[in-house]
């Protein structure tokens, strides 16, 4: 009974009809007010990420959205493509342009007296009606709904203040003063404090103007902000060449299993994730991961869907479909890290959430304190009007889920996954990176990186050698093998091949009788290594590397050495990661010699080496109780455990699933400066969404007592509560132009 009390199911809900940031605020209220549920909701991406009770009817999720006066829907599909201009944007855009044609004349005629003919007051009543009635109806519309559920929004604001300034004209020009023959008054940046007979139809006008403009490139800005996850998602295959009964059947890709083979043409983007079983080729991978480099593959190498194949034809054997293949995770991570919230998120959020109550008492005040004070009817309530207008929760609430959006959407194009609002945070804190070596540092592959020869040439220590190793799997004799395919050509045959379990392998390769293995296997059989191939085999097993020795005719003839080698760019992605003010540490379960020589070359001072996999956590936990707040870079399953205790995981995408799930960061590129770089965007996104709250308050606290002071006309408040939103939008939108130091430092060299 507790396990099925405990169990926990998780859904996300497409949210209709909110219009601002309170509006979210609202349904995440209600939401959270059933017993068990944890509901966030983001107003940029207009979804709701519920976490509910196994026993609770999803229906009631709706049931408590729909009760707040919004729409809800499960996402159990992927979204519909959308044009460039989609419905949400069409109609505001149409009230747009017909509020900007009635409204320009309205403007004019109120700031220029010298046009104000006779009766002018009367066509701009004329003009003035439709925008108020029919371009500000949405406004009017979610006003009356919210106000049914006993909600005030955004749109309550807006709702009141123009209907208040047309409903004001309208009373003075049918009983006031207003509608006399050759009425004329002049335009003024703040609020005439003597009145009689004013009109306000340029700020009922004006100030839905500008906020249908504001909301529109809001719109706009908001689903360019959205390209990046929607290039992501749109990086599938439609369809797919499948190999059945010999011939090619060409099928959607939804139909594709695990373990179907397909072709993939040069050209053409790889369906699925798979492996290649027949051709060899390059795969540019750019798109997915943003590494320039195209992949050299073939037969047993593994690829990844949505990938160009720009070489040959290749037959891939399918070993991931649907929602399993990296592409879809990687959507997955992105959308769920754009839906999360920071910490600096919902503190506005509760001030959004009681702002429209406070502001609207505060208009009354200002009424109140105007008329007490004698000033004219028209005046007070025109500052009124002002104040209800210039409060703008909405820059509050766009400020930190716009800047998330395009920062996590930028760094899934450069192959860097966020994977929710509070990484950001923990980058911002991390002092210290501890850098696993095998696979992080280093290729996590044997590599042959020297050949010595007493006797004979290299090439025909390395040619005999490779020809006996390429019979073994063992990954030392596969390093050997693969150098010498690579230098020398095609390998011969071995006959008579034998290992000798722990010591090497033997065999009789183009008529000679090869060895190759540990010198004591060479001593057995009475070929004892030269003076100099003892010296070199000393100095490779000084510095932590594998010394195979290599004997034939009775006589040893080499010495091949084999080790794990550094990665090219790790000496410079330590270099940045002390640039960022981090100090690097290495830690391995190998032994010191090796460790220390890997350290040295990449630029790295402290060094933990054999330390074993289960006590790679306490390694990170004793760096926390010395105060330091730790990040920790690692691939392997015996890294998960350090990824989720370090403050702040990053996950090579190179590696494990074990490790990339415990991860904060994942790293698509196998290249440890990406880490840097992700560091890098994930503060400088941060820094973003800092910025953007402190203006939206600094908007706020300043422009409100000014209102109420009768410094702003209303349009001009109205004018400015638009550009607000859309400032904070833009000031997201510049993290798309965040680059990688990896790609600026491959052009300008």
């Amino acid at each position: 009974m507790t396990a099925q009390l405990d169990a926990r199911r998780d859904l996300e809900l497409v949210i209709g009809g909110m219009t601002c940031a309170s509006c979210a605020s609202r349904v995440e209220r209600k939401l959270n007010k059933l017993d068990g549920v944890t509901a966030t909701v983001n107003y940029v991406t207009e979804a709701a990420k519920v976490r509910f009770p196994a026993g609770l009817d999803p229906a009631k999720l709706v049931e408590q959205v729909e009760a707040a006066g919004y729409t809800a829907t499960p996402k159990t599909a992927e979204p519909p493509e959308k044009s460039e201009e989609d419905d949400s944007t069409r109609p505001l855009r149409e009230r747009l342009i017909g509020s900007v044609v009635l409204s320009v004349p309205v403007i004019v005629l109120a700031m220029v007296p010298a046009f104000q003919f006779t009766y002018w007051q009367w066509i701009s009543l004329t003009l003035a009606a439709p925008v108020v009635v029919w371009a500000a109806w949405p406004f009017h519309r979610a006003t009356w709904t919210n106000l049914r559920h006993g909600a005030a929004t955004m749109d309550t604001l807006i709702s009141m203040g123009t209907l208040a300034a047309f409903v004001w004209s309208v009373y003075s020009l049918l009983f006031g003063t207003a509608g006399e023959p050759g009425m004329t008054h002049p335009f003024e940046l703040t609020i005439e404090r003597t009145g009689g007979g004013e009109i306000y139809l340029e700020v009922a006008a004006g100030v839905t103007t500008f906020i249908l403009a504001g909301r529109y490139f809001e719109a706009r800005s908001k689903r360019r902000a959205g390209a990046a996850l929607r290039a992501l998602l749109e990086l599938g295959v439609k369809d797919v060449a499948v190999l059945r009964d010999g011939r090619e059947e060409r099928v959607p890709t939804e139909r594709l299993a695990v373990g179907d083979r397909f072709v993939v043409r040069p050209g053409e983007k790889i369906a699925t994730d798979g492996v290649v079983e027949q051709g060899t080729s390059a795969v540019d991978a750019s798109m997915l991961t943003g590494e320039p480099v195209p992949v050299e593959v073939g037969p047993g190498d593994a690829v990844t869907g949505a990938t160009v194949n720009s070489g040959s034809r290749l037959i891939v054997r399918a070993t991931r479909v649907g929602a399993d293949t990296q592409l879809a995770q990687m959507a997955r991570l992105v959308e769920e890290a754009q839906t999360g919230k920071a910490r600096v998120q919902r503190l506005a959020d509760r001030i959004s959430g009681v702002f429209v109550p406070i502001v609207i008492a505060l208009a009354i005040g200002t009424l109140a304190f105007w008329l007490g004070a004698g000033a004219a009817t028209s005046a007070a309530f025109t500052a009124a009007v002002a104040v209800l207008i210039i409060a703008c929760p909405c820059a509050l609430g766009l400020a930190t889920p716009t800047a998330l959006l395009v920062g996590t959407g930028r760094g899934a194009q450069l192959g860097i996954l966020i994977k929710g609002p509070e990484v950001l945070e923990s980058t911002r804190r991390v002092d210290t990176i501890v850098l696993d070596k095998t696979g992080t540092v280093t290729t996590g592959a044997m590599t042959l990186v020297a050949v010595h020869a007493d006797g004979a040439t290299e090439a025909e220590v390395l040619r005999l050698a490779g020809a006996l190793e390429h019979a073994s799997e063992h990954p030392i004799a596969r390093a050997i093998a693969d150098a010498a395919r690579e230098r020398t050509g095609d390998l011969p045959a071995v006959e008579d091949f034998a290992a000798v379990e722990g010591l090497g392998v033997h065999g009789m390769v183009d008529g000679h009788a090869v060895l190759a293995g540990r010198s004591s296997l060479l001593a057995d059989w009475s070929q004892h290594l030269t003076p100099a191939l003892t010296e070199a085999k000393a100095a490779a097993e000084a510095e932590g590397k594998t010394a195979v020795a290599v004997g034939w005719d009775g006589k040893a003839h080499g010495v091949l050495v084999v080790a794990d080698v550094v990665k090219p760019t790790s000496a410079e992605a330590v270099a940045r990661l002390r640039g960022l003010g981090l100090t690097p540490v290495l830690l391995t379960g190998d032994n010191e010699t090796v460790a220390k020589t890997v350290a040295a070359e990449v630029g790295i001072e402290t060094v933990l080496a054999e330390v074993l996999p289960q006590d790679k956590v306490d390694v990170v936990k004793r760096l926390q109780g010395e105060g330091k707040v730790v990040a920790m870079v690692g691939d392997g399953i015996n890294d998960a455990a350090a990824l989720a205790q370090a403050d702040l995981g990053l996950a090579m995408g190179t590696g494990t699933d074990v490790a990339i799930e415990a991860g904060d960061l994942t790293l698509v590129r196998g290249d440890l400066r990406v880490a840097a770089d992700a560091i890098r965007l994930s503060r400088r996104t941060l820094r973003t969404i800092k910025g953007n709250v402190f203006w939206a308050f600094a908007y706020n606290v300043a422009a409100l007592p000014l209102a109420a002071a009768g410094l702003l006309n209303p349009m001009i408040a109205g004018a400015a509560m638009a550009v607000s939103s859309v400032f904070v939008v833009s000031n997201s939108l510049r993290l798309r132009g965040f680059r990688s130091a990896i790609d600026v430092g491959a052009k300008s060299s």
